[in-house]
């Protein structure tokens, strides 16, 4: 039986999980709540199936579980990745270039997400979690 070490790194990894784990979940649970209406909509405005919109409760539900317990971390980053890309692509595409109604980048929180989710899928859940390490 080996003693395994825990570190800051891993220590940090917990903490990026948590943050885009945790705060992706919010998202999700909203969408159960009032439903995929507005994703069909913008899917549809895309020429792109609304059928797709179902795949956000696996972008912004499953996912984000799966990254809080550190189970299949680095697949569930990139699937929230992913699902920020259609959000970007689909719901603000034209607010790359802008700025916010406080100066900040117009695409802030959608790209906070889909670069979170890249750097987990890159880096893997660290050694707290549930998953093998």
């Amino acid at each position: 039986m080996s003693v395994v070490t825990v570190t800051r790194e891993d220590w940090g990894k917990l903490t990026l999980r948590l943050a885009v784990g945790g705060l992706m979940l919010f998202h999700g649970v909203d969408k159960l709540k009032h439903g995929v209406d507005g994703i069909e909509a913008a899917l549809i405005g895309q020429g792109l199936p609304a059928a797709m919109a179902y795949g956000v409760y696996v972008g912004e539900i499953l996912a984000p579980l799966l990254i809080l317990i550190g189970v299949l971390t680095r697949p569930a980053g990139a699937v929230l990745a992913f699902n920020m890309a259609v959000a970007i692509y689909t719901a603000h595409l034209g607010d790359l270039g802008s700025l916010g109604e406080h100066g900040s980048w117009a695409v802030e929180l959608p790209m906070f997400y889909l670069l979170g989710g890249v750097t987990l899928a890159l880096i893997g859940a660290g050694r707290i979690g549930l998953g093998r390490h």
